[in-house]
C-alpha cells in the first residue's frame, strides 16, 4: 500500500488533532465533575490521567502497528499523531524514551527525559517571565 498523499496525511492529523484535543478537554471537565474543582486546583489530576492513558494507548498502537506492520501508515498518523497527539504529547515522549530504551542506548534516554523535562521547564519560566516584564 502506498503512503497517504500529503493532502490525505494532513488531513488523518488534523481530524484526530481535534478529536485528541476535545477528548482532553472532555477528560478535564470529567475529572472536575468527578473530583470537585478543589481536588483539580490542588493537584493536576486531568494531566495526570491523559498523560498516562495516552501512554498506554500509544504503546498499544505502536505494539499493533509493530506486529501488523503493512497499511499501518493512516492509523499511525491518525491515531498517534493525530489524537494522542492532540489528547497529550507525553504520549509521545514515552514512545520515544522507550525506543532509545529497546535499542540499548540508555545514556541517551537518560538524557532525552533529562533535557527535555529541565529544557521544557525552563522555556516555560523565561515565556512567563518575558510575558511579566512586557506587561
Amino acid at each position: 500500500m502506498n503512503p497517504p498523499s500529503q493532502v490525505l496525511a494532513s488531513s488523518y492529523v488534523a481530524l484526530g488533532g481535534a478529536t485528541g484535543a476535545l477528548l482532553r478537554y472532555q477528560t478535564g471537565r470529567w475529572m472536575t465533575h468527578w473530583l470537585g474543582a478543589q481536588a483539580v486546583t490542588a493537584f493536576p489530576w486531568a494531566t495526570l490521567t491523559v498523560n498516562v492513558i495516552g501512554s498506554l494507548l500509544m504503546g498499544a498502537l505502536a505494539g499493533f502497528l509493530a506486529r501488523h506492520g503493512q497499511g499501518g501508515e493512516q492509523w499511525r498518523l491518525f491515531i498517534g499523531v493525530g489524537v494522542l497527539g492532540g489528547f497529550t504529547t507525553f504520549s509521545s515522549f514515552s514512545l520515544e524514551m522507550m525506543l532509545l530504551i529497546e535499542r540499548g542506548q540508555p545514556f541517551q534516554a537518560l538524557t532525552y527525559v533529562l533535557v527535555s523535562v529541565l529544557a521544557g521547564l525552563t522555556a516555560l519560566y523565561i515565556g512567563l517571565i518575558a510575558m511579566r516584564i512586557a506587561g
